[in-house]
């Protein structure tokens, strides 16, 4: 079975690392991939969003399933055209992808449902969105609309901050994306993630997670794409996830099925809990990254099974099952990431770091006979543990191992729960 998997971060990697180790053994490719995916697979040399030349290799190869990992060639449509050319495809349809690729867009369907969310207004122009800031005072969130690979939020703790970062995503700081921005009101609880898979109809809840977003320790800092996760969430407990399961997905899907949206594949929840509610912070329409890593070691058995059956809504919850032991995915990082950071730096240490845990790289690439840096989020550590605290040293013990030039990683993933 020949299976594509799009993209070239930790998350794509973590997905053919779990399909190698499927029963039925698939052949693997990856565009464009990275250093790690070349070891499972055979990488090739396609942008993400080049739809036209994903098409043609397809036409060409023949894949079995396509999985698609990232944000951007969903909300391109990549989904669509595969599918337009008999193509089977796990990721949803560009419009439904758009409760990721537009912030406006899912709050209002979040609104429509009586999804648990924040409150929130939308602005094209500064003068009035600083007005609305000035009002409402601190602290309060600043969104662009679209998609910025995960930098796109800041958490303004005062008005200054949040003038700031209108004025920043309005002149252009994250290009069209942030030609309008959402303010949202503050949430106060626990954050938590939530996938789901979905075939349609069906929903099946995956084992919960907890994303570390900000920079540095204690949470403070810039938001990046994550600097690291861990899997089970103790504030998810059996009465949260039954009221995400009705509040958040059953409600969203429904008013999705109202407007003629039909969802397949995965939709993760990004949640504040507060007193036991969960309310929606963000959804993605994909695997979350590094919530991945940390989920998918947990996951007992093979994945190819419930990807085919979210395309053919046959989705059932027999078809999951999960690991007791908890995981811990720690990121390590470029210097200056999440702003201005080199690339090239040559990394050391995998092999000896995979004897006790599971390196996953994102941002790395092949030089000669080298392993590189060539991202942001480097390599994703990810380990398993009797219990939290057992993950947590595992995890910090396989990062000791790696070294290259100004890496650094937060030394507090999992604090909450610990």
């Amino acid at each position: 079975m020949k299976i594509l998997v799009i993209g070239n971060g930790g998350r794509e990697h973590t997905l053919c690392w779990k399909l190698k180790n499927d029963s039925c053994a698939p052949e693997l490719f990856c565009a464009p991939g990275n250093a790690g995916t070349a070891e499972l697979g055979t990488n090739i040399d396609l942008g993400v969003t080049d739809i036209a030349d994903i098409i043609a290799w397809a036409k060409e190869n023949r894949p079995d399933l396509t999985v698609i990992g990232p944000e951007a060639p969903l909300c391109a449509g990549l989904a669509d055209a595969l599918e337009a050319e008999g193509f089977r495809v796990f990721g949803p349809s560009k419009a439904a992808a758009e409760l990721e690729g537009s912030k406006e867009f899912a709050k209002e369907i979040m609104k429509a449902a009586g999804v648990p969310t924040s409150g929130y207004a939308v602005f094209t122009d500064a003068e009035p969105a600083c007005k609305y800031v000035r009002e409402k005072g601190a602290p309060i969130v600043i969104k662009a609309d679209g998609l910025a690979a995960g930098k796109g939020v800041t958490v303004a703790e005062t008005v200054e901050q949040a003038e700031e970062a209108i004025n920043d995503a309005l002149g252009g700081a994250f290009g069209d994306a942030g030609s309008r921005v959402v303010i949202e009101d503050f949430l106060v609880g626990e954050e938590a993630s939530i996938l789901a898979l979905i075939d349609g109809e069906h929903v099946v809840l995956l084992a919960s997670s907890q994303d570390h977003k900000r920079a540095y320790e204690g949470d403070t800092g810039p938001n990046t794409g994550g600097m690291g996760a861990y899997s089970p969430a103790p504030i998810v407990t059996e009465s949260v996830l039954e009221k995400v399961r009705s509040e958040v997905y059953d409600r969203t899907l429904a008013e999705l099925k109202k407007r003629g949206i039909t969802y397949k594949g995965v939709l993760y929840a990004g949640l504040m809990i507060h007193n036991g509610q969960p309310s929606v912070v963000e959804f993605n329409c994909r695997f979350g990254d590094p919530e991945t890593q940390a989920v998918l070691a947990r996951w007992d058995g093979d994945i190819l099974p419930a990807l085919e059956a979210c395309v053919d809504g046959t989705l059932s919850d027999d078809l999951i099952s999960w690991k007791a032991d908890p995981s811990v995915c720690i990121v390590m990082s470029a210097g200056g990431y999440p702003g201005d950071y080199g690339k090239g730096e040559v990394i050391s240490g995998i092999a000896a770091a995979n004897e006790g845990a599971t390196v996953f790289h994102a941002g790395t690439a092949l030089d000669g006979d080298n392993v590189v840096t060539a991202g942001g989020r480097v390599l994703g550590i990810t380990a398993l543990g009797t219990d939290l605290q057992t993950a947590v040293d595992n995890a910090y013990a396989a990062v000791e191992e790696i070294s290259w030039r100004d890496a650094f990683y937060r030394k507090d993933i999992a604090h909450r729960a610990l």
